[in-house]
């Protein structure tokens, strides 16, 4: 019998951490206000409660006109219609990050072009963009990852010399800030999910934000069926599907933003506590906060587990053990999808990949980002951000496991074990023994 709960020891905790997501009366009497208005959908359009919520949150980010939507990945489609990205076009996106950022760029018909990320922030590497730029470039997607930014000065110089559209992926970074301008407000337009693990939270939803009008109108008659825009001043006529929120889901998110400050701020400190608490541990290592990232948005928490300084033991086993000590816990929480199996591209179903090219398209042999690479299948652990919604005493049981798997290392070594099994798993395969994700 070993010291780590893995190995048949006493484990760090038992008791559960506190439930997310968060609700009380207040969103009981939204909801049953919505129900007894009999005016449940999307139409008309915008609808009250999603018209007023998606202003609110527009203005806590610094842009003018908001969007709410039926979740984030078509807030990406959308925006990127409303951005009047064409078949062809070129979208610059980092490697590491969820498919959801990449697939609206395929359905319309356009070419996401992948580069590596910046090990200090697992965020896209401005210092690689301009040599991604081709003269089919459009536009460039930077997404905000894991309590980091991108560096928005330098993507907003280059877009502004290479004449390139920002499109901001904000799904991490709900009431974040960079320099004075909230998550989404630097580049042209911004993107943020509402889906169950995310700050802000409906189930799903997502919404767009922007200080463009003509963008805004593009938006709004692409999610409502191709209808006019509410202001109509550019007349934009195109193709649209019904991607509108209902007022259900807004009504939640009203109240999920007006907790947002408080739990930001409970997190951020616990955050801050864990980490002095692990910080100089020997094999890991932490990501780098800019000073111009003003206000942090404390989505997962997340470190380097470093192999090589624990004589080989996987990322997987640490994870194992440590979820065995009671800590939630990820390690492929993303993959370069360039090699995710959730992202199995066939360019007969999107024809502009193999345009103007003279062999046929093989994404996993067109890319290698070394730096996602390893962030995804050996370094990056993910903790959720409910468990830091806690106590003091809370989040010193969650650096406590960390310390004691850290410490008892050797136990692992050459383990087999379901857990580690588990956290060895893509995320393609985990659903059949996993119901929740973080």
């Amino acid at each position: 019998m070993g010291k780590l709960a893995i190995t048949g020891g006493k484990p760090v905790r038992r008791r559960p951490f506190p439930a997310w997501p968060v609700y009380s009366q207040a969103e009981a009497r939204a909801l049953q206000k919505v129900l007894v208005s009999r005016n449940w959908g999307g139409f008309p359009f915008p609808n009250r409660v999603a018209d007023r919520f998606a202003q609110k949150f527009a203005w806590l980010h610094g842009a003018k006109y908001g969007l709410a939507v039926a979740n984030g990945t078509v807030a990406i489609e959308v925006a990127l219609k409303a951005a009047d990205i064409q078949p062809g076009d070129q979208v610059i996106v980092p490697a590491y990050t969820w498919e959801g950022t990449v697939g609206p760029i395929l359905l319309l018909n356009a070419n996401p072009v992948f580069v590596d990320i910046d090990p200090d922030t697992y965020c896209l590497d401005a210092k690689l963009i301009e040599a991604a730029v081709t003269s089919q470039t459009r536009a460039i997607l930077p997404v905000h990852l894991a309590m980091r930014f991108a560096d928005l000065d330098e993507i907003a110089r280059i877009a502004r010399e290479r004449h390139l559209l920002v499109i901001e992926d904000c799904a991490h970074a709900h009431g974040g800030k960079w320099g004075s301008k909230g998550a989404g407000a630097t580049g042209d337009l911004g993107c943020f999910s509402f889906q169950s693990s995310k700050l802000v939270t409906s189930g799903e939803g997502g919404a767009v934000i922007t200080s463009n009008l003509e963008f805004y109108e593009r938006a709004q008659s692409y999610v409502n069926c191709g209808r006019a825009s509410v202001t109509d001043k550019f007349r934009h006529r195109l193709i649209g599907f019904n991607y509108r929120i209902t007022e259900f889901q807004a009504a939640l998110l009203e109240q999920q933003l007006k907790r947002l400050p408080q739990q930001a701020k409970i997190r951020q400190a616990n955050m801050d506590h864990f980490e002095k608490r692990i910080r100089g541990t020997p094999g890991l290592g932490f990501l780098r906060r800019d000073p111009r990232h003003t206000t942090v948005a404390a989505y997962q928490y997340v470190f380097k587990y470093l192999p090589e300084h624990f004589d080989g033991v996987p990322r997987a086993a640490f994870l194992g053990a440590l979820e065995t000590e009671g800590i939630p816990c990820d390690a492929l929480f993303y993959e370069p999808v360039y090699k995710s199996a959730l992202f199995p591209v066939d360019p007969t179903q999107f024809p502009a990949l193999d345009w103007a090219r003279q062999e046929s398209f093989d994404l996993k042999r067109l890319y290698h980002c070394p730096i996602s690479e390893r962030a995804a299948y050996v370094e990056s652990v993910w903790l959720p951000h409910h468990i830091f919604l806690g106590t003091r005493r809370d989040t010193d049981d969650i650096a406590d496991a960390v310390l004691k798997v850290c410490e008892n290392i050797g136990e692992l070594r050459g383990l087999q074990h379901a857990a580690i099994e588990r956290k060895a798993m893509s995320r393609a395969e985990r659903p059949r023994v996993e119901k929740r994700q973080w």
